[in-house]
C-alpha cells in the first residue's frame, strides 16, 4: 500500500497523530525490530485501520515516525530581504543547538543504533529511512538558509551541500558516535549551547564573506 503524502511537522499533525507517533517511537526504543502496526495500535489505543489510513503501511509509519523526531529540530524563519550576519548567526546557532539536543536524546540514540543495524540489509528499511529523513533531510532544510546567506553577501561558498557538511561536522563533532558507542553521560544544556556557538563561529570563520 502506498502511504499518503504527509508533511510531518508540529503544525501539520493532529494531537492524536502526535500521540501515535510518540507511541511508535517508544516501541522502537523498547522493542527495536519488534515494531508492528498491531503493536503501535495497541500502545496508542487506536485501530490498525486508522494507522493504514494515515500512514499507508509499516514503512510509511516508520518514515512518519522518523520525520516526527527530526521535526523537533526547528528552523528559525528569516527574512531574506533584510538578512544580516547577526540574524543568520542566530538562526544557525539555534538550529545547531536544537539538532544536538534531539540527537543526544535517548530516543534518537536508540533510533540511530537500530538504523545502523539495518544498514545495507535489503529487506530492512529503517537505515535508509533514517538516512533520508535524518542528515539528508536536515540538509534540505538548512541549505536554503545557507543560500540566503550567500545571496545576502554574508557567506561565500561554491557548493551548498559541502558547506552544510562542514556545518554538520562542526556542530556534531564526535558527539553522535560517542553516544552510539555507549557513552552514558548526555551533554548538558550548557555544553550543547557552547558547542553550537563554537560551530557558528567556526563556520563563519571558514565561509564568512
Amino acid at each position: 500500500m502506498t502511504p499518503p503524502t504527509l508533511t510531518i511537522s508540529d503544525d501539520t499533525l493532529t494531537g492524536r497523530q502526535k500521540d501515535v507517533l510518540d507511541a511508535a517511537l517508544g516501541l522502537l526504543v523498547d522493542g527495536g525490530d519488534g515494531l508492528t502496526m498491531t503493536g503501535v495500535a495497541r500502545r496508542a489505543s487506536c485501530s490498525k485501520e486508522t494507522l493504514y489510513k494515515w500512514f499507508g503501511d509499516r514503512d510509511g509509519l516508520l518514515t512518519a515516525t522518523v520525520q516526527w523526531q527530526a521535526s523537533k529540530v526547528r528552523m528559525v524563519p528569516v527574512d531574506r530581504e533584510t538578512l544580516d550576519k547577526r540574524t543568520l548567526g542566530i538562526a544557525l546557532e539555534k538550529f545547531g543547538r536544537d539538532w544536538l539536543t534531539v540527537l543526544t536524546g535517548d530516543i534518537s540514540v536508540a533510533l540511530n543504533r537500530l538504523a545502523v543495524s539495518h544498514a545495507g540489509q535489503e529487506k530492512r528499511n529503517l537505515g535508509a529511512i533514517v538516512l533520508e529523513n535524518g542528515p539528508i533531510g536536515m540538509a534540505r532544510r538548512c541549505e536554503p538558509l545557507l543560500e540566503a546567506g550567500k545571496e545576502a553577501g554574508l557567506l561565500d561558498f561554491d557548493d551548498a551541500d559541502q558547506a552544510f557538511r562542514t556545518f554538520f561536522g562542526l556542530v556534531v563533532r564526535d558527539t553522535q558516535i560517542r553516544m552510539l558507542l555507549g557513552e552514558q553521560r548526555r551533554p548538558s544544556e550548557e555544553k550543547i549551547a557552547g558547542q553550537a556557538r563554537r560551530a557558528r563561529e567556526q563556520f563563519f570563520a571558514l565561509y564568512g564573506a
